[in-house]
């Protein structure tokens, strides 16, 4: 770690705007070592604290029951909700969709604290022994897209975690998504009983609404945590619907 505590990963353009990846060590806390993704020099996420994107996956998987689920997640990030995914035995396969080719590589390149162990399930080494099968997938698209289009394999599990919100979205691209019609479409990429969760930082009754009309059951929970990094407590929200 340098002298300023903070080690600039990458520095890249990407689609979506200027992307940097960063590690640095808590002033308040020597010894803890923190990465952070900013978009356009503003926060995005960081690997201090995951407990909602953690939660998300976990959560969704306690709904069902049953053995070999197949999971699809949209957004990669630092990988937190895709390896909580792969942390339960019940999951065969966990399939991520990333929009940005630079996530990607952060991960190949093993620039992300996640980056060896989600490595080994991309080889098919995680979660049981060697040889059992590729149990992570990684795959370079638009994740709102593919949901709005006719699916041509069921998942189980569908977890969001793209967007702020529903209401604050990183590109209108995915707005239909929240919407009666763009949930109606992404049910159809769920296997009978499947459930879809989505993560958000803020409440969102408009998008509620419209998980009731299309669903039978919806769980809307909310996550809070201590923020270290502004000393105060936080609160994430997570949508989860089935049925």
């Amino acid at each position: 770690m340098s002298n300023s505590n903070l080690e600039i990963l990458v520095y890249e353009p990407s689609s979506l705007g200027l992307l940097c990846l960063r590690r640095r060590e808590l002033l308040s806390q020597p010894g803890t070592i923190v990465t952070e993704v900013t978009l356009d020099h503003e926060f995005l996420m960081s690997s201090l604290h995951t407990d909602s994107e953690r939660a998300l996956a976990r959560t969704a998987l306690q709904m069902l029951s049953g053995d070999e689920l197949r999971v699809l997640v949209g957004g990669l990030g630092l990988g937190y909700t895709a390896r909580e995914a792969l942390l339960s035995r019940r999951v065969a396969q966990v399939e991520v969709v990333e929009l940005l080719p630079q996530v990607i590589d952060w991960l190949a390149r093993g620039l992300v604290p996640l980056s060896t162990e989600l490595k080994h399930a991309l080889r098919g080494e995680m979660g049981g022994e060697m040889g059992k099968g590729q149990r992570l997938v990684v795959t370079e698209g638009d994740v709102y897209r593919r949901l709005a289009g006719e699916p041509d394999e069921l998942f189980d599990v569908i977890l969001i975690d793209v967007d702020h919100s529903p209401d604050e979205r990183l590109t209108e691209g995915s707005a239909r998504f929240y919407t009666t019609p763009g949930l109606q479409a992404a049910r159809r990429h769920l296997a009978a009983d499947g459930v879809l969760a989505v993560w958000s930082y803020a409440e969102s009754s408009p998008f509620a609404d419209a998980l009731r009309e299309i669903f039978e059951q919806v769980r809307v929970e909310p996550i809070t945590y201590d923020n270290r990094l502004i000393d105060q407590q936080q609160t994430d929200w997570l949508f989860f619907a089935h049925g």
